[in-house]
């Protein structure tokens, strides 16, 4: 499929941040809002907002792609539910994208980086992170995306011009960059759906796209960041 007749949409709500971004032909529209515990409420008018000032109708699209994690549970959870709700009723394709990916493609983008470390401050005293590298244009993995305490994890030792993106390294600076000299990209602290439209686009034209009920979120690690108090109700974040 041509670029140029490409319709796609991407949302993220993993983090606090909620975020849209909407590609028909050589045009894109992008909408971020950093709402933290208002996802459920914005993510369907702000699809709706980008889809209208396109001219367009879900049924018009190619596909949704969607933030798979890691962050919060709650925010993972409704942005797979809102895609696969989307999907279903427009019978699309859907396709997740790492929301570390994502940030280090923004540093690219913006910095021009080729090497990016990834830190989302995922409380309980931990950081999901993930390392990566430029190959032909798009960041990918160097490493598997895990869950850990910062001054649990082994020395980075990369050569290089390293950045540094996520709220992991607001949050955890001075023990991360004990691992790691890095320049900490202050501009990047979310992951932006406009950057996962970019990391799709290869997915798309190579058929990789899959049927919405097989949308997965990816949590790294299982336990919710919360603790029951006697005699009350909480509910993970």
């Amino acid at each position: 499929m041509s670029t140029a007749k490409i319709k796609l949409l991407a949302l993220d709500t993993s983090t606090e941040a909620c975020s849209v971004a909407l590609q028909y032909g050589s045009e894109l529209l992008t909408l971020d809002e950093v709402c933290p515990q208002q996802h459920s409420k914005r993510i369907l008018p702000m699809v709706q907002q980008l889809l209208n000032q396109a001219g367009l109708s879900l049924n018009q699209l190619d596909g949704i792609v969607f933030g798979r994690g890691p962050g919060s549970f709650t925010g993972v959870r409704i942005g797979v539910g809102v895609t696969q709700g989307l999907a279903f009723g427009a019978d699309l394709p859907v396709y997740g994208i790492s929301t570390l990916a994502a940030m280090a493609q923004a540093a690219h983008k913006l910095h021009g980086a080729t090497q990016v470390i990834a830190a989302i401050d995922a409380r309980m005293a931990e950081v999901y992170i993930g390392r990566f590298a430029l190959q032909n244009g798009l960041m990918q993995a160097e490493t598997e995306e895990l869950a850990a305490k910062p001054e649990t994890l082994s020395a980075f030792n990369l050569n290089g011009d390293v950045y540094a993106v996520g709220t992991g390294w607001q949050t955890y600076a001075d023990v991360l960059r004990a691992k790691q000299q890095a320049i900490i990209a202050a501009d990047i602290l979310y992951p932006s759906a406009q950057d996962m439209l970019t990391l799709a686009l290869p997915a798309l034209a190579a058929g990789q796209f899959v049927a919405a009920e097989l949308a997965e979120p990816v949590y790294v690690r299982d336990e919710v960041t919360w603790q029951k108090l006697p005699g009350r109700d909480s509910r993970p974040t």
